[in-house]
């Protein structure tokens, strides 16, 4: 079995709108569990993201999620170089802000999709993006992930692939 590697967007929004850390304790146990167990795992980028705010969320991550969570991503610059090349590929339909937005140091997209590339055929990302290949002033991370072949859901349907309830 492969491991998932989360987004931003799976700690922010879950944090934010659908599971609040003071209503929703067994969705964050589980998280916790599933890290513990080294089935979900995140990147650097993503770290930063989230512990950018000084706030509960970040507070949870520090207190509940093991040391190596977050990987380190300059192991993938090769793969990374391999996005950068496709965003580039794409300037006649992406807008330049769109491709610099994607491709900056401080963002974990293109990064995500590197680190799952180094290893398409054990990791999945968990985005709550969704597939909008028509949109020209943003990448979102299916669009590479759809390019590269590589594997990506939503937060539930990683739970539901593990077999997992909470």
């Amino acid at each position: 079995m492969g491991v998932y590697i989360v987004d931003s967007n799976f700690f922010i929004q879950a944090h934010r709108d659908t599971y609040p850390l003071d209503v929703a304790s067994s969705f964050w146990n589980k998280v916790k569990q599933l890290a513990i167990e080294g089935k979900m795992i995140s990147i650097d980028k993503v770290k930063d993201e989230i512990f950018d705010k000084n706030d509960e969320l970040e507070s949870w991550c520090k207190a509940n999620l093991p040391e190596g969570f977050f990987k380190d991503t300059s192991e993938v610059l090769n793969e990374y170089q391999q996005v950068i090349a496709w965003a580039i590929s794409k300037s006649s339909h992406y807008s330049q802000n769109a491709i610099n937005e994607f491709l900056a140091a401080d963002e974990a997209d293109a990064f995500i999709v590197a680190y799952a590339l180094s290893d398409n055929a054990s990791k999945t990302i968990v985005t709550q993006e969704v597939s909008r290949p028509e949109m020209k002033s943003k990448i979102k991370i299916p669009e590479p992930c759809n390019a590269f072949n590589v594997h990506y859901l939503k937060a539930m349907e990683m739970f539901r692939e593990l077999g997992e309830t909470f």
